[in-house]
């Protein structure tokens, strides 16, 4: 029998598209098999398929539609998902009924149709369909389906995985990544966490005026024992709502992974924390380009200069045509304004990038110095520093959330937390 797993109905027209995009929690390791009748709907199931959030997911198309999945399914188990493609509406539930009786338990299926019938939804979700998509469809469509049918309602929603890498070593990608993950943490209030990448000579630590006794190494050389009470144990608390996963800083080894060696981690950070902040180290292998083209967000911090330029817009390039249906990456300007260097205006990079720096933010030694040399945040350091703003913004776009509004003290209020503590 056909189970029944999600009741979704797409929504057609679509409003305006929101300033940052839904959330599509990626899915997990299943088997996908789809059967089309149109090659429209072929092509746009198998750039589904190319999709990163479909990257784990075994997908296999075929033409056909209802007759042939009966057909196929008569002497072969079921996949987890069947995708169906059908035009009539009685061939659809007849044909339904007779894949039930050859279907196994558990098996989910996601009909596209052309019949935009309330009457015919409710039959279909009857039936135990999961989910029920108006053609025509595009990727987007096919993989928010699919995926959405593993993030059920009640579950507890999968993190937002932002990636921060610096176009040119020395940037400061690593102090902005530091700073805009305690922005998300301070002013958004989200439980955050920092992943440190650069296991030789990663900062955080620094940053935060941490040294734990273990960190992100522990997790990459023991796959193994990766779930969620063991990364926990590897989690270093900074604030109420920051952790920290530091990186050993150390070169009593040599830091040789492959393509796949921070999956466990990532996919275990993603079910305990909302929102996973990677400072990923100014290197190209296949883990850096893995981990950044996995991540959901992806922030650039480069300098105004023409190696940044050029490598900004490498990067921009290769994301974009590895994320067809992810919005464009962001990036910010950072070190703007030293003294007798000659620099690229924001609007000559910005016209080469096409696309607006998030913010640029300007060359202060003197603050940035002090708080990196004592451990702490720019916001901790002066309170009322403009670049505060700025991490801010940058947050905000990248999380899609709003600051949280802070509740106005009043002078009863140092009372009334001494008597909140007794």
């Amino acid at each position: 029998m056909i189970s029944y797993a999600r009741q979704t109905q797409e929504e057609q027209p679509e409003a305006p598209p929101p300033p940052v995009e839904e959330h599509i929690a990626p899915a997990p390791r299943v088997s996908v098999q789809a059967f089309c009748e149109t090659v429209e709907t072929a092509a746009a199931v198998q750039s589904a398929g190319e999709d990163r959030r479909l990257g784990k997911a075994h997908l296999k198309i075929q033409m056909g539609g209802m007759t042939a999945a009966i057909e196929a399914y008569r002497s072969a188990p079921t996949p987890n998902v069947i995708v169906l493609e059908s035009d009539a509406r009685s061939d659809l539930l007849t044909g339904l009924d007779q894949l039930a009786t050859v279907c196994d338990a558990g098996t989910r299926v996601v009909v596209i149709g052309r019949i935009n019938d309330v009457m015919l939804y409710r039959e279909l979700v009857r039936r135990g369909v999961s989910d029920y998509v108006l053609a025509p469809v595009g990727a987007i469509d096919v993989v928010r389906s699919i995926c959405n049918l593993f993030s059920a309602p009640e579950a507890k929603a999968v993190g937002r995985i932002i990636a921060v890498v610096g176009a040119k070593g020395g940037v400061g990608a690593s102090t902005i990544s530091h700073n805009v993950a305690w922005a998300i943490a301070r002013d958004l209030a989200m439980d955050a966490v920092v992943a440190d990448l650069d296991l030789a000579f990663g900062t955080a630590g620094l940053d935060y005026n941490q040294d734990p006794p273990q960190g992100i190494a522990d997790a990459v050389f023991s796959p193994d024992r990766v779930d969620t009470a063991f990364i926990d144990r590897l989690l270093s608390k900074c604030t109420d709502h920051l952790s920290l996963l530091a990186a050993p800083a150390t070169l009593d080894r040599v830091y040789d992974f492959g393509t796949d060696a921070f999956d466990a981690v990532f996919d275990t950070l993603r079910a305990t924390m909302p929102c996973i902040v990677l400072d990923i180290p100014h290197q190209w292998s296949g883990w850096t380009k893995r981990a950044l083209i996995g991540a959901d967000d992806i922030l650039i911090v480069a300098a105004p200069d023409l190696a940044n330029l050029r490598n900004t817009k490498n990067l921009f390039d290769l994301l974009k045509a590895a994320r067809p249906n992810d919005r464009p990456p962001l990036y910010c300007l950072n070190q703007v304004g030293i003294p007798k260097r000659p620099e690229i205006a924001a609007t000559e990079f910005a016209k080469a990038i096409e696309s607006q720096p998030v913010v640029s933010i300007p060359f202060e030694p003197q603050t940035f110095g002090a708080a990196a040399n004592n451990g702490q945040m720019i916001a901790e350091i002066s309170a009322n520093h403009k670049s505060i703003e700025m991490f801010l913004q940058i947050a905000q776009r990248l999380t899609g959330r709003s600051e949280t509004k802070k509740q106005k003290s009043s002078l009863l209020s140092p009372l009334i937390e001494k008597l909140r503590g007794k």
